[in-house]
């Protein structure tokens, strides 16, 4: 019975995503809410800000397990947590909104996005969330005042950064909190899990739109929230260390992004049959890294865009069955 509630919040979660997601396509259609896909010929017009029937779906099953914990199970633990993670995770959307309707080239600056991402931490601080040694050492006030900050800032804005390609943003929160869920249950943290997969479900639902060619486009509205729980189940679930691990090919793509003064975009050049071409005489993300990589081993020598997501995809795998090895067997 306890299983079938539970899984019953994961469920809904996916359902409610997978209902809304096309009200929204229309939507954002009509009210022009549109971006070009970039690695069409056609630069056909996209709904943008899926994030929103992604964080509606998620809500409504993190709400779900929360009435069935406090009304069925008559338990009322872990309630402050699971509210400031929604209200962390209600911010970051709103940031992320307000991103998507200014345009990725006319949104906020980068320092006021950090400024701003610095209230979507609040609630964690608030209720002084984790515990404050890391790595072996006793943080004390230096864990909620500036460490809690800076991996919800660093966690949501980093998560941006691999983007850009039908299917790529989707695909890689599925594969990070589900191995988060995972660790979380293999630690004691069960509730964590299921919040974790309240996402999963919710972005596998989006992905089914998603994925190429892609019929939406996620938008900061999803990045921001989705790696902002990412940075939330690492602190409340005191697994930073493998949560970073996990994080290394953001980790690389931001040190790539930085060569590049963060003005360099993940985007390829087109050719005319749809394949993709490194833009840049330098490499400026993992993106870039995959298609030089691909034009190496394809005996076609033609790379395309799903090409690029199947192989991001696979190295973050190879990094989490790394990270279950190194930190968990």
């Amino acid at each position: 019975m306890v299983e079938t509630l539970l899984l019953a919040t994961i469920f809904i979660s996916f359902f409610c995503t997978f209902f809304v997601i096309p009200f929204w396509i229309r939507k954002a259609s009509h009210e022009n809410l549109v971006g070009k896909d970039m690695h069409k010929n056609d630069k056909r017009k996209i709904a943008e800000g899926g994030g929103v029937g992604v964080m509606f779906g998620f809500s409504i099953g993190v709400l779900l397990y929360l009435a069935i914990n406090t009304f069925y199970f008559k338990r009322s633990d872990f309630l402050a947590s699971i509210f400031a993670i929604l209200t962390t995770l209600f911010i970051a959307t709103m940031l992320g909104s307000i991103d998507d309707l200014l345009g990725w080239k006319k949104g906020l600056s980068k320092s006021m996005r950090i400024v701003m991402m610095l209230f979507a931490a609040i609630p964690l601080m608030a209720i002084n969330a984790g515990e404050s040694t890391l790595f072996g050492i006793d943080f004390g006030l230096f864990f909620p005042l500036f460490l809690i900050p800076l991996g919800i800032i660093g966690a949501s804005t980093t998560f941006n950064f691999l983007a850009g390609y039908n299917g790529l943003e989707a695909s890689q929160g599925i594969l990070i909190l589900s191995a988060l869920s995972i660790v979380t249950f293999l630690t004691g943290n069960s509730w964590l899990s299921v919040i974790a997969l309240c996402m999963v479900a919710a972005l596998i639902a989006f992905y089914i739109f998603n994925k190429y060619p892609a019929k939406i486009f996620p938008g900061d509205t999803l990045t921001y929230p989705v790696g902002a729980l990412i940075a939330v189940i690492a602190i409340l679930g005191n697994i930073e260390k493998i949560a970073v691990f996990f994080f290394i090919p953001y980790i690389l793509e931001t040190i790539l992004k930085l060569r590049g003064r963060l003005r360099k975009e993940s985007f390829a050049k087109l050719n005319k049959d749809g394949s993709l071409e490194i833009p840049y005489n330098k490499i400026y993300g993992l993106e870039h890294l995959a298609i030089k990589i691909l034009k190496r081993i394809k005996p076609s020598k033609k790379v395309y865009e799903p090409d690029v997501v199947y192989l991001i995809n696979g190295f973050q795998i190879l990094i989490i069955f790394l990270g279950f090895w190194i930190f968990i067997i």
